[in-house]
């Protein structure tokens, strides 16, 4: 074989490994893109339990306080103070969080 077949044979192998490297980084990105849209994702769920579980402890203290409370007065006033505590749980929640 001829230097210029040798020289062809070179390129035409450079050229692919090139195309080889190109393929695998564009890989790698849409791995990393991947990942981050799983933690995105993982992020949602616990969001959404943190929600299911508060609309329980809403549900259940709604329950207790109509279960206590004998008149409607202090019933409302009851549930309205037990909002306001569950509030300010819930920003002291998200304040944890950032």
């Amino acid at each position: 074989m001829s230097d210029q077949s040798y020289l062809q044979q070179i390129q035409s192998i450079e050229g692919k490994v090139h195309q080889l490297v190109q393929q695998f980084q564009a890989e790698q990105e849409r791995l990393q893109a991947a990942h981050q849209e799983i933690a995105r994702l993982q992020q949602v769920i616990q969001d959404k339990d943190a929600e299911i579980k508060n609309f329980q402890n809403q549900d259940n203290i709604s329950k207790i306080v109509q279960t206590i409370a004998v008149d409607t007065t202090n019933s409302t006033e009851l549930k309205l103070k037990i909002n306001e505590y569950l509030r300010e749980i819930d920003k002291c929640i998200a304040y944890l969080r950032d």
